[in-house]
């Protein structure tokens, strides 16, 4: 991209409060924020009039404005950073630093109420809030969630979306079109058909897929037990995939699987998918787009791959639901007692697929980019840990106890009419991928 991304801090007020309260909560805000990322850009004082404003807003390129009364500000200074500048805005209030009865140092609260009314006359999403002092938790929490959502939205300007075929029958919930991939999320997004990934396997040597098959043998568990022809099918196929990855800068691949890959190739494309979710491109299979942006953003917020799956089972006296799918889990998400054991589809008994339990984890997040009915978009969160189990079907599973009620979760986000493929993230990323909803004025439903 032309620009790196920015964070902007904004303290606005006037010079007729208590300027050596405000100078220190000043201080410590700009540590904080500072603190929060290396992009950041900081007046070298508090912002107390219009001119002054200006001036700082003159020096900056913001992908994120942090909006602070330091003290009282009348709507005029809000509205000229917003007249200005549409990009997301975590807008600050402070705490009053003393209350003995005497003089109010700040008034940010009131400030706040200016700002966010004329917040609400230039903008459509929601406004990001938080109320507190720099020092505590919750304000820490949310600058650091906030900035976290704002460089993901940065970040998918820039993003290669790939659909590798097209849906099955019956799953055309996972279709998505190029100009709205562009105008939500600002990715790109580009097609090409199954057939010439696999026209471009079929024409590789058995020296020239050597290392491809070597790197999956070094990431699973009993691939050299796969009949010689699939296991080295595989290995072309892998290529294939993985230059054109490469080659295009993808970062997000949805890619067909059944019947093709069984009935034109004769080897599945699952542990494909597998290897390039290991390899940091997200990867969702029944040509699932949403699914595969949804995988991106909770891998880019954790730094780890995602389970990809169907709830396919709930556990009421447990509290769980049960997520699977035919064998597409990053090898490096397996059990430590198995590793990413290598098997045959579940269904039509090629091979080769993955088929493990997940490891545990004390918190995960359970998320879909999903659209309603009138074509609106919409987010699905729930948190939760993944338990201790081994694999519950053929396949890959992962079971997640949840911090909701897991009959209600599943109740109603089938009454809701949510799609049948969720992401679980490793890592507790709801605040994050919360904010980021809201910075893309998108529709969150939040199970807690």
């Amino acid at each position: 991209m032309s620009k790196e991304f920015q964070v902007a801090y904004i303290p606005i007020g006037v010079g007729t409060f208590h300027l050596e309260s405000a100078q220190k909560e000043f201080e410590k805000s700009c540590k904080l924020i500072s603190e929060s990322t290396t992009n950041a850009v900081l007046p070298k004082e508090m912002l107390l009039s219009i001119d002054l404003l200006n001036g700082f807003l003159n020096e900056i390129n913001p992908d994120l404005i942090i909006l602070q009364n330091i003290t009282f500000a009348n709507a005029a200074y809000a509205s000229e950073v917003l007249r200005r500048f549409d990009c997301p805005i975590l807008l600050w209030t402070l705490r009053e630093p003393v209350i003995d009865g005497g003089r109010l140092r700040l008034n940010s609260l009131t400030g706040a109420y200016s700002a966010a009314n004329a917040f609400k006359a230039f903008r459509k999403e929601p406004l990001e809030y938080i109320f507190g002092a720099p020092e505590e938790e919750e304000v820490v929490c949310k600058v650091k969630a906030a900035i976290k959502a704002a460089q993901l939205k940065y970040q998918m300007k820039s993003l290669k979306v790939a659909a590798v075929g097209h849906t099955p029958q019956g799953f055309g919930f996972g279709r998505a079109m190029d100009l709205e991939m562009m105008e939500t999320f600002g990715a790109t997004l580009e097609s090409i058909e199954a057939r010439e990934l696999i026209d471009k396997a079929k024409a590789f040597s058995d020296d020239e897929i050597e290392e491809y098959l070597k790197d999956a043998s070094n990431r699973t568990v009993g691939l050299e037990n796969t009949p010689e022809n699939n296991r080295k099918d595989f290995a072309r196929l892998y290529r294939a995939y993985k230059e054109y990855v490469d080659e295009n800068n993808i970062g997000a691949l949805a890619s067909r699987c059944w019947p093709d890959f069984f009935t034109a190739f004769g080897t599945p494309v699952c542990l494909v998918l597998a290897m390039l979710n290991d390899l940091d491109v997200a990867a969702s299979c029944e040509a699932d787009t949403y699914g595969a942006l949804s995988m991106y953003l909770g891998m880019q917020l954790t730094g780890m791959p995602t389970f990809f799956g169907d709830p396919v089972s709930m556990d009421e006296k447990e509290n769980t639901v049960t997520f699977w799918h035919c064998g597409t889990a990053a090898c490096s998400l397996a059990r430590k007692d198995t590793g990413a054991k290598i098997d045959v589809h579940c269904n039509r008994k090629i091979g080769p697929t993955l088929d493990f339990g997940c490891k545990e984890a004390e918190h995960v997040t359970i998320f879909r980019i999903g659209k309603k009915p009138d074509g609106s978009f919409r987010f699905l969160l729930a948190e939760g840990k993944a338990l201790d189990r081994p694999k519950q079907f053929n396949g890959t599973s992962l079971v997640v106890e949840t911090k909701t009620n897991a009959k209600e979760f599943v109740y109603s986000s089938v009454e809701a009419g949510y799609e049948p493929h969720f992401v679980v993230a490793y890592g507790n990323v709801a605040d994050e991928l919360e904010i980021l909803g809201h910075f893309l004025n998108i529709e969150v439903d939040r199970y807690e």
